[in-house]
């Protein structure tokens, strides 16, 4: 990795993080989703990076992938458990970090606990040559110290420029299969997954999340004004997820659009990720730089 390549990875964490604590500290019952999330990607644009990727806020048994729509009218309640997933780049260097916070009441603090002291035994881990399996069978254990389980399917990733998920897999459980190792100079986001259900998601209704496709159906689509509309959102998003909302100024009729671009395959649309067993999830993720003798934390 050069220099100036490590500078943006270092100063888009600077900025993610400056957003995860602010967007902790708006948190509060009767706060709208949809004020929260609008302020953090403010302060991330503010700052001088580019949102990497939607702000999720996920609240009690959905693990991962809500973000609001336009004209949401959901607010956080009393004892509502809440994941913030931020993510900042610069020139497409990304940072991915979460915290969860509970809205006034301490019930699942041992839980919130279990994902982060999680997260940090594995970044004492990650170094150069280390086994990525060895990574995640350390999360399990520390998971299930506390007496919670590991969400099995949701795992942690490498992350390279306009890539958000580019190839390796951090997992939150021990994986004989992979046979992975880090290298110095990769970057990680390390994401423990904790929940008191059965310890794996499945997908639920839309998130409100898109992404261009890599597709020819892009090249193969007979309506003109679907290729219109497909090449105005991959030039604006490029290879990034992007939200619902951030489309109501570019098009008339922008949720038709979106319908009918997924209807096409020409966008993903990302479903939640709800805990199978209806359980309660926390979640504590940073973003690292893998040295010789260990890792860089940008997200701190």
């Amino acid at each position: 990795m050069d220099d100036a390549t490590y500078d943006k990875y270092i100063l888009a964490g600077k900025i993610a993080s400056s957003a995860r604590n602010y967007g902790a500290g708006l948190v509060k019952s009767g706060v709208s989703f949809l004020e929260v999330a609008n302020k953090i990607e403010s302060k991330i644009t503010k700052e001088g990076a580019g949102i990497a990727f939607p702000v999720n806020l996920s609240i009690n048994e959905t693990a991962a992938h809500y973000s609001p729509k336009y004209d949401d009218k959901l607010t956080f309640k009393k004892g509502d458990v809440v994941k913030i997933d931020v993510g900042a780049h610069i020139d497409g260097y990304i940072a991915d970090t979460a915290v969860t916070v509970e809205v006034d009441t301490n019930k699942y603090r041992d839980m919130i606990k279990a994902s982060s002291t999680a997260l940090d035994a594995a970044i004492d881990m990650m170094q150069s040559d280390v086994e990525i399996s060895l990574v995640g069978k350390k999360i399990q254990e520390t998971i299930e110290s506390y007496g919670c389980k590991p969400i099995n399917n949701l795992t942690g990733h490498s992350l390279e420029q306009y890539s958000l998920h580019s190839g390796i897999s951090i997992p939150n459980v021990s994986d004989m299969f992979n046979k992975s190792k880090a290298e110095e100079g990769c970057v990680f986001a390390i994401e423990p997954f904790a929940t008191d259900g059965a310890g794996h998601v499945v997908s639920g209704q839309d998130s409100n999340i898109y992404l261009c496709k890599k597709s020819l159906r892009s090249r193969l689509a007979r309506d003109n004004r679907s290729k219109i509309y497909f090449n105005k959102i991959q030039s604006q998003f490029k290879t990034l997820p992007f939200a619902q909302r951030w489309c109501e100024k570019s098009f008339t009729n922008f949720e038709l659009v979106l319908r009918r671009l997924t209807f096409l395959g020409l966008l993903h649309h990302f479903p939640q990720l709800l805990e199978a067993g209806d359980g309660i999830v926390t979640q504590k993720e940073h973003t690292v730089i893998v040295k010789e003798d260990g890792c860089e934390v940008t997200t701190k």
